[in-house]
């Protein structure tokens, strides 16, 4: 079976009901956003929704889809995203959705988002449609902390969100379950091509590996490579083609070791 096939297998298993994806602005990655600065995470919950996987052929020539919404996954998403506002200090939580269509699917999804956030009144919630959350975040993504959503919407905003602080390989993401258990992973996937030619940034997986060790409760360790990273990253001497720099993926990695090593 597939490496990629036996981890996507996993990833959306029970177990791992949330996952989480940062994007934050990058010292030494310029965007239009830089002044500003962004600093949102999405709560995106991670096994259900259109990608429940529940298709059939109704007559030829004509599909349908089944979009699965749960009350318990809806639950476990929003418990995990007001416990991590509460946790890190973030003070506002957006719903997004489309219950003025998806009346019962989304609907169910923020009643149980609205009776977590009835626990948590220190902490601002408010819901917004999901075609209006994509026009204000590029407009001014300042105004967004933490965003808690079903599986397909958070899938497409986490590239969103990606975009306004420099790319893809610039964002980490977790796939956070209870108990401690926990997959960390660079947002959608590989570059294969990228990778082969020693071209691709593996910034996104390095940060996904501070994510990590910071949930094993190595914060020293995570804060030191952090460092290296980001000093890397404001120097701009060893950066790959991708944020405007011209050294490979090895160049990077050992400028960033080297930096660490002091």
């Amino acid at each position: 079976m597939s490496p990629v096939i036996t981890f996507l297998s996993v990833r959306v298993s029970p177990v791992l009901c949330v996952d989480t994806t940062a994007s934050k602005s990058v010292p030494g990655v310029i965007t239009p956003y830089s002044k500003e600065g962004v600093d949102c995470v999405i709560m995106r919950e991670n096994t259900e929704g259109e990608y429940s996987g529940i298709e059939h052929q109704v007559v030829p020539g004509v599909v349908q889809s089944v979009k699965l919404i749960t009350r318990d996954a809806s639950r476990n998403v929003a418990e995990y995203a007001f416990q991590y506002a509460q946790d890190h200090g973030r003070k506002n939580i957006v719903a997004l959705h489309k219950a003025n269509i998806m009346k019962m699917s989304d609907g169910m999804f923020l009643e149980q988002c609205r009776e977590v956030a009835a626990r948590y009144p220190e902490i601002n919630y408010r819901e917004m449609y999901l075609d209006s959350a994509c026009l204000k975040i590029v407009s001014d993504p300042s105004k967004f902390d933490v965003m808690l959503m079903p599986n397909l919407y958070g899938d497409i905003f986490s590239d969103l969100t990606a975009g306004l602080i420099g790319g893809l390989g610039l964002a980490p993401s977790g796939n956070m379950g209870k108990d401690g258990i926990a997959i960390y992973e660079a947002v959608h996937g590989t570059a294969d091509d990228l990778v082969e030619a020693n071209k691709g940034n593996p910034t996104a997986l390095l940060m996904s590996g501070l994510m990590m060790l910071r949930h094993m409760g190595l914060k020293s360790q995570a804060d030191k490579i952090e460092a290296a990273v980001l000093e890397t990253l404001t120097e701009r001497k060893v950066i790959t083609g991708d944020i405007g720099g011209t050294a490979t993926n090895p160049e990077y990695a050992d400028e960033i070791c080297r930096k660490i090593r002091g």
